[in-house]
């Protein structure tokens, strides 16, 4: 049976801050997806071990040696609105292991059964909406955005029923942590604060050492977390990634995307796109992340005001100060982002607000001519070569579209000190193949996910979810075996597509 070297400190140092627990067993585990090169990071020998047992193991049947199975607390504004308990309701950390990097992974079963945090929930997971979260973590992961990892699915061989009865499925997750800030809620609501302390030095010890000891380390450490979600949030903006259900339970104090429910991809540039069933007011709106995280962030900040003075006036004012700061580092990863997309180096003669003129100007074409968001910026690496025609056929006005190019076309020439005309080839050459390092050529479209799934779930074809999954592995470099899943999503499907929660 395959080991794992389990040193479980959330477990053994916050005793009080989670319910011990086991996964159900299930009837006939199937497993369905497993992802070798993540399990040899975790350094786990999965290729040795038969599917059988794989499948016992990573379904719960058959708990690996040394796991410590438990359901965590923790509370949440959900869209808006506080729930002092929710918690762990349908899944597990089983144990934490150090990976190949020295680095502490949780692993975690989602979908394994009810658990005292259920609220009359059935704990189970559908196999759809878990290799969903195959997918799209997957895609975010080799994006290079921070991101939960997808270690297995196992098909339980039971149906759970949502809408209709689907096959049930128990995926494993891997996570630096599942700390939330909706963690620091569940117990600065009840006015617990030794346990907020306590959770405070656990989490500074996990995610930020250097802080250990010092002087003023919990606003330090509020600080860190602001930066971390900063750097997270313009990463998504950068690729159009709308996470769909951003409460406080769904946002990790290590700055990773966590929580894959109704979250999808934009395709036509719209700040106000919405696809999630259940954010009927858009209040989790592609546009409105920014500025979502910073009110999620102001929750953990309040939770945290008795460490950051002794008197709860200074907690304030530095709390505020510590949230405020949020916009200007938000702004400044945000343009190194868009920066990089354009193909501009970070150093930028002309100063930040010219470079924002520019990059709204653009958004705002983008959004008039309700142009693919990113097809749009991996042709405006062609443009950068000197071939503008695949942009243009992107556009219904060429003219704005031309006076547009000509402004960014110069703005790259002053990088290399000279004037557009007499750029040369080789520079423009090195732009384009740069920006196409920023600008991913495949993403998982909303269209091509569905197909996978239903083919894998309705018909037990896991054919289109293998060669789609492979595809994303790669999104910077355009294959010609994976072209169909480049393509845009017809109108029809797009003015209509919605993701659920899965629950």
């Amino acid at each position: 049976m395959m080991s794992f070297a389990f040193d479980n400190s959330f477990a053994r140092e916050l005793p009080g801050f989670y319910v011990k627990w086991e996964p159900d067993r299930v009837p006939s585990p199937h497993l369905r997806y497993l992802n070798h090169a993540l399990a040899e990071e975790l350094r786990l020998d999965t290729r040795r071990q038969d599917a059988a047992t794989l499948a016992d193991m990573l379904s719960g049947n058959r708990l690996p040696e040394g796991a410590e199975p438990i359901a965590q607390a923790y509370a949440g504004h959900q869209f808006g609105r506080f729930s002092p308990q929710l918690g762990d309701g349908r899944a597990l950390l089983i144990g934490e292991i150090m990976d190949c990097h020295d680095k502490r992974r949780d692993i975690a079963f989602k979908g394994s059964g009810p658990t005292p945090f259920a609220r009359n929930g059935d704990g189970k997971a559908a196999l759809g909406p878990m290799l969903r979260e195959v997918l799209i973590s997957e895609a975010m992961h080799a994006l290079g955005i921070p991101t939960t990892r997808a270690l297995a699915v196992v098909d339980t061989g039971e149906t759970v029923r949502r809408e209709k009865l689907l096959p049930g499925a128990t995926l494993t997750r891997v996570a630096a942590s599942h700390i939330r800030v909706g963690t620091f809620e569940y117990y600065a609501a009840r006015g617990d604060h030794e346990r907020v302390q306590r959770l405070a030095d656990y989490t500074i010890a996990r995610h930020d050492p250097e802080l250990i000891g010092q002087k003023g380390r919990y606003l330090d450490f509020l600080g860190a977390v602001i930066n971390r979600q900063a750097a997270l949030v313009a990463q998504w903006m950068g690729v159009g990634f709308i996470h769909g259900v951003m409460n406080t339970d769904n946002m990790s104090i290590s700055g990773e995307t966590i929580d894959y429910g109704p979250c999808a991809f934009m395709e036509v540039y719209d700040p106000k796109a919405v696809f999630s069933s259940i954010d009927r007011h858009g209040r989790y709106a592609y546009q409105n992340q920014p500025s979502i995280v910073q009110w999620n962030l102001a929750r953990l900040a309040e939770s945290l005001l008795h460490l950051l003075a002794d008197n709860e006036e200074d907690a304030v004012a530095l709390a505020s100060e510590a949230i405020a700061s949020f916009d200007g580092r938000y702004q400044r990863y945000w343009l190194d982002v868009m920066r990089a997309k354009l193909g501009f180096d970070n150093r930028v003669p002309n100063g930040d607000d010219e470079d924002l003129a520019l990059i709204e100007e653009w958004l705002a074409l983008l959004q008039s001519n309700r142009v693919d968001f990113t097809l749009a910026w991996r042709h405006l690496a062609d443009a950068a070569e000197g071939n503008p025609l695949p942009i243009r056929d992107l556009f219904a006005d060429h003219f704005a579209l031309d006076v547009w190019l000509k402004k960014w076309l110069a703005r790259c020439a002053t990088e290399e000190g000279r004037t557009h005309s007499d750029e040369s080839r080789i520079a423009a050459s090195t732009r384009a193949n740069t920006m196409r390092r920023s600008n991913p050529w495949l993403i998982p479209r909303n269209h091509c996910v569905e197909d996978a799934l239903s083919a894998a779930s309705d018909e037990n074809d896991f054919g289109p979810f293998e060669q789609l999954l492979n595809a994303l592995k790669s999104p910077h470099k355009a294959h010609a075996e994976f072209v169909q899943f480049s393509k845009p999503a017809p109108a029809s499907f797009t003015a209509s597509y919605c993701t659920f929660c899965g629950t």
